[in-house]
């Protein structure tokens, strides 16, 4: 193997920038199911509004990808953090359902032009050398900010949501201060095309009906249970596991003073979990990602990829076994999904920005959230619908079985379609 070059500055500053983002989108996001029922509304109407933000969260970057490769990453990072802090105040005061619903549009069209700058960052200051690391690293970094962000805006809700909700915002304003004094535009190709040139090559890239089909594959199989897991495991957690049980099994181990962390009082003095402080994966991902992505980056891209989606479906056994027997499994069926997590979401997305020429990365990197924001549009729609039913049928725990089906029909469908059409070509350059 090749002596691993050394990442440059900027690499170490998006990075940073990335932890705070993902601590302001998680930490509004993770609670956000219990927010709205807090507030009153269905699982249906939950539905809705995490379909919608998904959608546009992950297909914005189409639009802000292209305007990255024409006018540089910096100035539009300040335009989505400037989109960002506004939208984020406006939860503090609106509680109507379309309010809520509008507000999150905003939140989500702020964060859609802010996915593919970090990631195209990345992209253009790695080389073959340490490509599969600098991902890796990446990934860590989200989770880092994906895993206190809940834990604090859950320890805030308690008090006053408006609590949670200014918190993000601060994160959000501490974003723009780093961006503007520390990050300097990567050295790369900028093409001087037009704007109309650049959504012609859009229109290039979707013209590969391999990698059209592809995407589309990738949004309904990984990308749609992916965010099904996040849309539903905060409230799952908080509402159908014996949370005061949860307290009591991590007090035995951690005392009470750790666990208090992730704690509060109900209105009858009894400790309980409060469920989005540790319904996600980021706790697990930044201590563990580094050496998984040193072992992935051994193998091949495709096996490893399904390698992660069987590891994830076994982990939505688990949370579902976790209703009907003992609580404590919820952190192995969240363990084992973010094993599968970890060696596919960074795999996969290295493994489409290396299809790609080095100066169209934002380009790519762009098409390749279409995929993601297909997943995420039918994951509120489906499946938050769908355990609303199981809930009201007294088997919540079903909705774990069901995704299991749907992953394991997954890596059968992404499995005879590479068999099929063949891998794609990773480029050195």
């Amino acid at each position: 193997m090749e002596k691993r070059s050394s990442f440059p500055p900027v690499f170490w500053v998006a990075n940073s920038i990335e932890v705070l983002e993902r601590f302001a989108y998680y930490g509004i996001y993770m609670g956000f199911g219990i927010y709205m029922e807090y507030l009153g509304y269905t699982k249906a109407q939950l539905g809705i509004v995490q379909s919608l933000f998904l959608l546009f969260s992950y297909t914005v970057p189409l639009i802000s990808g292209t305007f990255a490769d024409r006018f540089g990453f910096k100035k539009i990072l300040i335009i989505s953090y400037l989109a960002y802090l506004p939208s984020i105040l406006l939860l503090i005061l609106t509680k109507s359902f379309s309010g809520i619903a509008l507000t999150m549009l905003s939140i989500a069209l702020a964060a859609g032009i802010f996915k593919p700058l970090i990631s195209g960052t990345v992209r253009v200051t790695t080389d073959k050398t340490n490509k599969t690391l600098g991902f890796g690293i990446f990934y860590a970094m989200v989770n880092v900010g994906a895993s206190f962000g809940p834990i604090v805006a859950g320890k805030l809700r308690v008090i006053s949501w408006n609590y949670a909700f200014i918190a993000a915002a601060i994160g959000i304003g501490l974003m723009l201060i780093i961006t503007i004094l520390f990050y300097k535009e990567p050295e790369r190709e900028i093409e001087g095309t037009t704007l109309k040139q650049k959504f012609v090559d859009i229109g290039v890239v979707f013209s590969d009906l391999k990698f059209t089909s592809f995407i589309i594959i990738l949004g309904i199989f990984f990308w749609l249970p992916f965010w099904a897991f996040f849309n539903l495991v905060p409230i799952y957690i908080d509402r159908n596991i014996d949370t005061a049980l949860l307290y009591l099994n991590i007090k035995s181990i951690f005392g009470a003073g750790f666990t208090g962390i992730f704690s509060h009082t109900d209105d009858k003095g009894v400790w309980r979990i409060l469920g989005e402080t540790i319904s996600h994966t980021g706790y697990i991902i930044m201590i563990c990602q580094i050496f998984v992505s040193r072992w992935a980056e051994k193998f091949k891209a495709m096996p490893t990829f399904l390698f992660g989606l069987f590891m994830s479906a076994i982990g939505f056994i688990v949370l579902g076994l976790a209703k009907i027997s003992a609580p404590a499994l919820v952190f192995l069926g969240i363990f084992l999904f973010a094993i599968g997590e970890m060696v596919s979401s960074p795999r996969i997305q290295e493994y489409i920005t290396w299809i790609a020429p080095k100066e169209k990365a934002g380009l790519y990197m762009g098409t390749n959230f279409l995929a993601t924001g297909l997943g995420g549009a039918l994951s509120g729609i489906s499946y938050t619908s769908l355990y609303g039913y199981f809930t009201n049928n007294g088997h919540p725990e079903h909705i774990w079985y069901a995704l299991t089906v749907h992953l394991i029909i997954g890596i059968a469908v992404i499995y005879i379609f590479t068999k099929t059409l063949g891998e794609f070509t990773e480029l050195e350059e």
